[in-house]
């Protein structure tokens, strides 16, 4: 094997790197006591419950007023409360790789701490220094024009071999659509034929962020003549050699883009952009789109009332996941949209499917883990890292402080 294969997903451990901070005596300064920073979770739970087994082995039940999301935390040593309380989720992630807590089951943890969020306030946030820092690393994966390169890479061109061990027969890296128990892929399609659905039957199209393709094929068979675009070269690869038909797929920055489109579709790529950038792509948008045309969007969205505090620093998806991404402010975006004279239109709002369709990718991975289907070079330090981030997603959405939507953009006549 050699050194490039054995290290594949280097680029994602290394970037969170740039953001990890050990519990000095600093940090341990500035965190309250211990059984403070308890006391405190305790207090805003308001529902559910953390049932905490604390590193001298006593018990106890955090919150626990009324029903709601219920887990069970070991904690193994108090450096996790001192990560978590200066660090915020990037120290907790930091935390439970180094083995200082545990829990058979995160994700209620995760959505009890989100669906708390506001009540928690700065109890779960980075702090100080430690939030100055976090905020620099990641003004650092800014989505330039070659930053913006360097931050689809990292993530994207892990490999198709690694992503079509987990994903469904669609390569659909997006929420499906009417999840519960049914078949993902066909969830997926479902997703695509709302989005077609929102555009009617136009005869040219542009997709901004095409992944591998699926959509951009769909529009296709449906008579459209599409130019999809991505900045990934191992999903334009895929897209290439699966969806032919009716499509041109394209390398290209969507800030590159010059031309007029009856229609535009975008699915969970505008949350890859940062906030700098919300206005270039609105304005791609706007002038790309003839008069009369309609956009439809998908994307994932942070709650109004908990954004600006999220923006403010750097989370743990920032930090390990994403490089340079931001979810959305959808007032914000909306008021964007809408200052180019784009009419925002029948929002459609699915979370819950969201967090079914994480369930669904983890349970997956676990699988192809298990079975020895996950491609070389993946050593268990980084599928540790990718079923945290698949468990904390769906936690969030669970939660309900994030959330994702579709929505039309109508370009008047």
């Amino acid at each position: 094997m050699d050194m490039q294969t054995s290290r594949r997903g280097e680029k994602l451990i290394e970037g969170g790197r740039r953001f990890a901070r050990k519990p000095g005596l600093f940090a341990r300064l500035i965190a309250p006591g211990f059984e403070r920073i308890i006391d405190r979770i305790d207090r805003a739970l308001i529902s559910g419950a953390i049932n905490a087994t604390l590193p001298d082995g006593s018990y106890r039940k955090v919150g626990g007023r009324a029903p709601g999301f219920e887990c069970i935390v070991k904690l193994r040593s108090w450096n996790a409360l001192v990560r978590l309380a200066s660090n915020g989720s990037v120290g907790w992630y930091q935390a439970w790789e180094a083995g200082e807590w545990w829990s058979p089951d995160p994700v209620p943890l995760f959505a009890l701490f989100m669906q708390h969020a506001g009540r928690l306030g700065d109890t779960a946030r980075a702090k100080g220094p430690f939030r100055h820092a976090l905020k620099l690393a990641h003004f650092v994966n800014r989505n330039t024009h070659s930053g913006a390169q360097k931050n689809i890479a990292a993530h994207y061109d892990l490999g198709n071999d690694f992503y079509a061990a987990w994903l469904d027969e669609t390569m659909s890296y997006s929420s499906a659509l009417k999840v519960e128990e049914n078949d993902l892929a066909e969830c997926q399609r479902r997703k695509w034929q709302a989005m077609a659905d929102r555009i009617g039957n136009p005869g040219t199209v542009l997709e901004i962020g095409c992944g591998w393709g699926g959509l951009a094929a769909h529009l296709a068979e449906r008579g459209a003549e599409v130019t999809a675009i991505s900045l990934s070269a191992e999903q334009l690869d895929w897209a290439r050699t699966h969806h032919s038909a009716g499509v041109q797929f394209r390398r290209q920055d969507y800030r590159e883009v010059r031309g007029t489109f009856d229609a535009i579709v975008s699915v969970e790529m505008v949350e890859a952009l940062g906030r700098e950038y919300w206005p270039a792509f609105m304005d791609s948008v706007a002038s790309n789109l003839k008069p009369g045309g309609r956009a439809a969007l998908q994307f994932i969205s942070m709650r109004d009332d908990l954004f600006e505090d999220y923006a403010a620093s750097a989370d743990f998806i920032q930090a390990y996941i994403f490089p340079g991404g931001l979810l959305i402010k959808t007032s914000e975006f909306r008021r964007l949209a809408e200052d180019r004279g784009l009419q925002w239109t029948d929002q459609a709002d699915f979370g819950a499917d969201y967090a079914e369709t994480l369930k669904a990718w983890r349970e997956n991975f676990d699988a192809a883990k298990d079975e020895g289907r996950l491609p070389a070079g993946f050593d268990d330090r980084f599928c540790d890292l990718w079923r945290y981030y698949l468990m904390y997603c769906e936690g969030g959405f669970r939660g309900g402080g994030i959330d994702v939507h579709q929505v039309t953009l109508v370009k008047p006549a």
